[in-house]
């Protein structure tokens, strides 16, 4: 049977639809539920933009919509297009991949010490976070407040929020993330090139690769403010002055939407196909897309092999998540953007749902594996609430919701999980089962989360803030350290640094950071207290040996308090929490 031309396009057009309008309801029901103001979406199929959309407004209390052109931090996603920037200078001969840095900065030099003897520091192993490099990110300055200038928050001389960027662990050996990595970086791609770090990326990056509407113009200017969007909490409270300033512009500092930065990932693609790109060439573009240490490629993350190969990168600024996922071989990505901080898993269900909807590479992409439900008693699941570590220092919380399981973040409700055996659940979004570990006194003490290949056991903190009531405080000097301890890292300076009850590591990270509304508790009512020795928490270099909980007043929002206690009482780490 012979079909019309006219019919194949009108049944592919037809079929484009559906899947259009079928994400677009997952993206509006996402974004309801995890009350997002707006998003910022680009798909990249064949290796151009086949949909560049944006969803919500640019604020919460506003109605300016979110366009394709609205501008968004594009926090550690500013690293990739960094790395592209220092690339461009290998590639002309300029910087060399694995020279000391030393030998290429001009205004300031990485400190010497016996461990840059040993190992030195050079541009692959910045690009890679395996320099040996401290300061994992950077929180950012309010749009009031004093600014930095680079080398200041190089050394973390005031006015910088961070401590002193240098070589604490050997170059070399082993992957650890390092924003502060990438603010070496930026001062040498100045120094080398002669130009500002923004005018430099403008002319070598921006420019060649058609991102015309991104910048690292740090504060932005006037002209290009009127397109921002405004960044929210993780309590979907407005950023104060809407946004945070970032001096650390490789780190962080992207200016940029959904559209421009699919073209920094079609622009790889090319490159490494050797089709064009004005930047770098196909062989260096191998070698950025080459696992230098574990997954780490120069300036993203990979998975995967082959055309199936995946270079990915997330990104945070206070206020903005971002996402980029591209695949090497086969022409497809997406990029998605929302001005608010989100920590559900609702990126990872957006981007497999365009995943399953342009059928890309990956299997986990291409069918969502059903577990048929069995039926179990409301009390077996309500054991299995309570907030766990995740990973280490990030917190997931399951509550019963409409009796059922429901996985929460930042207060609202994010996966559904339906009971498929003896202490085990199955997401109802995504291949994921939670298998609960039970002592032999039948308490919860943690659970196994297993994704495709991959299984990462979880430790359980302790239960859920609302179901705890206040109650006599067994060690009330130990409450009474508790706030003279906050309150010395609310005003940071020496009283932390000569507290006996602190870890070196709560002295160490908290030392050189006030933490004003600290300052301001009151009291701290005794709610509970967990035993969790075994369990393998560790804050800040200690292993955690039981968990407090406490009421806090005295502060707006009123909150709960998380701290956390060695075997020998000191503390070495606190949340504040919601309920």
């Amino acid at each position: 049977m012979r079909v019309h031309p006219l019919a194949l396009v009108l049944t592919l057009l037809f079929a484009s639809g559906a899947r259009a309008d079928a994400l677009d309801d997952i993206i509006k029901a996402e974004m309801k539920m995890r009350q997002i103001p707006g998003l910022s979406l680009a798909i990249i199929e064949n290796g151009k933009i086949v949909r560049a959309q944006g969803y919500g407004v640019t604020e919460k209390v506003g109605k300016t919509p979110v366009g394709p052109h609205t501008l968004f931090q594009a926090g550690s996603v500013s690293k990739p297009v960094a790395a592209l920037g220092a690339l461009h200078l290998v590639e002309q001969g300029k910087l060399g991949l694995d020279e000391d840095v030393n030998t290429r900065l001009l205004t300031w030099k990485l400190p010497d010490s016996a461990l840059t003897a040993e190992q030195k520091v050079t541009l692959r192993r910045l690009l890679s976070h395996n320099a040996g490099l401290t300061v994992h990110g950077f929180p950012g300055y309010a749009s009031n407040a004093p600014v930095p200038s680079v080398v200041q928050v190089l050394d973390g001389e005031k006015p910088a929020n961070t401590a002193a960027i240098r070589v604490d662990i050997v170059p070399g050996s082993k992957v650890r993330y390092s924003g502060g990595g990438y603010t070496v970086m930026q001062q040498m791609v100045a120094d080398v090139s002669g130009q500002a770090f923004p005018d430099y990326m403008r002319d070598a990056v921006l420019k060649p690769l058609g991102m015309h509407e991104s910048s690292y113009l740090q504060p932005p200017p006037a002209e290009r403010a009127r397109l921002n969007a405004s960044g929210h909490l993780a309590d979907r409270s407005m950023v104060a002055g809407r946004w945070h300033v970032y001096p650390e512009m490789a780190a962080a500092g992207l200016w940029t939407n959904a559209s421009d930065l699919a073209r920094f990932a079609i622009g790889v693609q090319q490159a490494l196909a050797g089709t064009s790109n004005p930047v770098i060439s196909a062989a260096l573009t191998r070698q950025m897309l080459t696992p230098q240490k574990e997954n780490v490629g120069l300036g993203v993350f990979l998975d995967g092999s082959g055309s199936a190969q995946r270079f990915s990168h997330g990104g945070r600024d206070e206020g903005f998540d971002t996402l980029l996922t591209a695949f090497s071989g086969t022409g497809q990505g997406a990029v998605i953007m929302i001005n608010a901080n989100d920590n559900s898993r609702m990126m990872d269900r957006l981007t497999a749902a365009i995943g399953r909807a342009y059928h890309w590479p990956e299997a986990d992409y291409d069918v969502l594996l059903k577990h048929p439900a069995i039926n179990i008693d409301a009390k077996e699941l309500i054991r299995y609430t309570g907030r766990y570590e995740l990973a280490n220092n990030t917190m997931g919380t399951f509550d019963m919701q409409g009796g059922q399981l429901r996985s929460i973040f930042d207060g609202l409700p994010d996966e559904t999980f339906v009971p498929v055996g003896a202490h085990r659940v199955h997401s109802t979004s995504r291949n994921c089962e939670l298998a609960f570990i039970v002592d032999a006194q039948g308490e919860v003490t943690g659970v196994v989360v297993t994704t495709k290949d991959k299984a990462n056991k979880a430790p359980r903190i302790g239960p859920l803030m609302h179901t705890l009531a206040a109650r006599t405080d067994p060690k009330p000097a130990r409450t009474r350290n508790v706030q003279a301890l906050l309150a010395d890292i609310g005003r940071g300076g020496s009283g932390l640094a000569n507290s006996a009850f602190a870890t070196a590591g709560v002295k160490n990270n908290f030392g050189t950071q006030a933490i004003g509304e600290l300052v301001n508790v009151k009291s701290l009512t005794f709610l509970h207290e967990q035993a969790v020795a075994g369990r393998a928490i560790e804050r800040h270099g200690s292993k955690v040996d039981s968990v407090l909980a406490f009421h806090v007043s005295g502060i707006k929002p009123e909150r709960k308090l998380l701290v956390y206690l060695t075997a020998d009482g000191l503390l070495t780490d606190f949340d504040l929490v919601d309920d």
